[in-house]
């Protein structure tokens, strides 16, 4: 098969060859069991866009069932997450659930443009501060629309923007539920103590039963899914095509291509930590347009914007799951729920939804990483200071916007930052010395891999492509930054990766020759602590003497993988 054509054919035929009962079996508990965890989720993301919790349902069957029959990750869930409420609340409130639905479909429409022309690998370049920015302003967002039904507070209607949502809370924090808040409370320590108990039932399931059954058992006065939008209805809804209207093409467009760089940014992540986590490798193109379709379908059943889902899919791979099946059939149990058992959603406490939802909030929002930003250069710092209080104070779009801006006007900055002209000296020729390699020996147990140029945001896949295959490298590797003359936030993080990945493999990573603004940036980085500040190294002779150190130290096991791989040199 030709390697163009290659590229588009879904991972779900090539799973298909010499797939046996046992990966069924395995597919099955898995796509089970995620069809539990995904339950809540939907109904809780459909009631936070300001949609119907059958809304939620129904993009989690659709895009559960199509992005895994047509896309390239071998083991992505893909559906309603939570870093599409905030946008399709704004979408809705502007333009009424018609306009979400014409937006979806434009969305997708660019997503399967995006993958046909090969434009997968182009999400790459948004830098990671602009990513971690926006996350963590839609997690602070995402928990601010849950404040009221945790409370049960009562407002006729919450305000759209973040401040004005704040303060209406606030004035109105009188009005609070006792009951709703025990409701809330005890859900989420329910789903916080749960996976100490035990994993395998999931700790949002259990919440949801158990809070349903003691507000309906004990007629306690909290509001309920049924109280605030009726029955759910059982069964998918009927086909209607979306009305399109050209008039709003302009209007929606920003909004469109945000659904879609948000779809195409979630699912490729997603994508690359189920291929870390199962050892596949997905096809970013073909995913999109799957993505992509998902998103043309799913606005006929009255849905929302779908895209793969982070902690799914890792429970997905963590609960057995083999091929795209798995996903399947967390889709038909999705549906079997809704054929069967439609009628007892409405019974669910809104707080309890609102506690998974917390829960949620606080998991996606990468707060881990923001120390690591501080720690960052100032453009880095700035980037994300931007792009994070513009998501909260104004809308994604904006933020996405400003954020690629000043990150591109700082790309320039620092390129042209590594700009020098001065003359070559004696003692610049004797100082470089120790930086040469062509009048040094390489041990047959060191590969020496070398950065060239600026390691910044878009420059990281170059990386990332030998990080996947180590078993490819010698027991030492040294990587040699002399001339890698800039370095980022995306860089810098890229460079930890890399050292995780060759530590773990029972490697030891050098590095050596760094400039003096990535040697800056290397220091207040976790890199010393990750490689052992003894393995950073001024120059490559250095790196080489340390090399020969290391190598003897190596125990038994070490030195036979080190014999072993110095065989098969690279």
């Amino acid at each position: 098969m030709k390697h163009g054509s290659h590229r588009l054919v879904p991972k779900l035929v090539e799973s298909l060859r010499g797939y046996t009962r046992a990966d069924l079996a395995a597919d099955l508990v898995a796509g089970v069991t995620i069809g539990l965890v995904a339950l809540p989720l939907a109904m809780a993301f459909g009631i936070a866009s300001g949609a119907t919790p059958e809304s939620g349902i129904v993009t989690a069957i659709l895009a559960g069932v199509l992005v895994a029959a047509l896309g390239g990750s071998r083991c992505q869930v893909s559906g309603p997450t939570g870093a599409f409420v905030v946008i399709i609340a704004g979408i809705i409130a502007k333009f009424g659930m018609p306009g979400l639905l014409m937006c979806t479909l434009m969305g997708g429409m660019i997503l399967i443009a995006m993958g046909l022309t090969g434009l997968g690998a182009a999400v790459r370049y948004i830098p990671r501060p602009v990513t971690i920015g926006f996350t963590n302003g839609i997690a602070i967002l995402i928990a601010s629309t849950q404040i009221r039904d945790f409370l049960g507070l009562r407002i006729s209607e919450v305000p759209g923007d973040f401040l004005g949502r704040m303060q209406a809370i606030i004035s109105h924090v009188s009005t609070w539920s006792p009951w709703s808040v025990a409701v809330g409370l005890s859900s989420l320590a329910v789903v916080l103590l749960w996976p100490k108990i035990t994993r395998r039932v999931p700790g949002t399931i259990i919440a949801l039963i158990a809070a349903t059954a003691v507000v309906d058992l004990l007629g306690i006065e909290v509001e309920t899914i049924g109280s605030r939008f009726g029955a759910i209805p059982s069964g998918l809804p009927p086909i209607q095509i979306p009305e399109f209207r050209p008039d709003l093409i302009l209007e929606l467009m920003p909004s469109a291509v945000t659904v879609a760089l948000l779809a195409a940014i979630e699912s490729l992540l997603s994508a690359v930590v189920a291929d870390n986590m199962s050892g596949d490798r997905h096809k970013p193109d073909i995913e999109l347009v799957a993505q992509g379709t998902a998103n043309i379908i799913i606005p006929m059943f009255g849905g929302l914007p779908a895209t793969g889902a982070i902690a799914r899919t890792a429970t997905n791979i963590r609960s057995g799951a083999r091929s795209p099946i798995a996903s399947i059939i967390h889709g038909f149990t999705l549906l079997t729920i809704l054929l069967f058992a439609a009628p007892w959603a409405s019974y669910v406490p809104l707080a309890t939804l609102a506690a998974i939802l917390f829960v949620v909030a606080y998991n996606m929002g990468e707060w881990r990483e923001i120390p690591l930003i501080l720690r960052s250069s100032w453009p880095d710092r700035l980037v994300w200071a931007a792009t994070f209080s513009l998501t909260i104070l104004a809308d994604l779009t904006l933020a996405v916007e400003i954020g690629m801006v000043l990150a591109s006007f700082l790309y320039i900055y620092r390129v042209s930052e590594t700009t020098s002209v001065e003359p070559i000296t004696h003692d610049a020729i004797i100082e470089a010395r120790p930086h040469l390699l062509h009048d040094k020996h390489i041990p047959p147990y060191v590969t020496i891999l070398r950065i060239y140029g600026p390691f910044l945001f878009g420059a990281t896949a170059k990386l990332e492509e030998v990080a996947r295959d180590v078993s490819r490298l010698h027991p030492v590797v040294i990587l040699r930054l002399r001339n890698m003359t800039a370095l980022d936030g995306t860089g810098l993080h890229a460079l930890e990766h890399f050292a995780k990945t060759v530590r773990d493999s029972g490697r030891v990573l050098i590095i050596c020759g760094a400039r003096r603004q990535p040697a800056k940036l290397i220091d207040s980085s976790l890199l010393p602590q990750i490689i052992g500040p003894e393995n950073i190294c001024s120059h490559v002779a250095a790196a080489l003497e340390r090399a020969q150190t290391v190598y003897g130290n190596f125990n038994g096991v070490g030195a036979e993988m080190a014999r072993g791989l110095s065989k098969h040199p690279m």
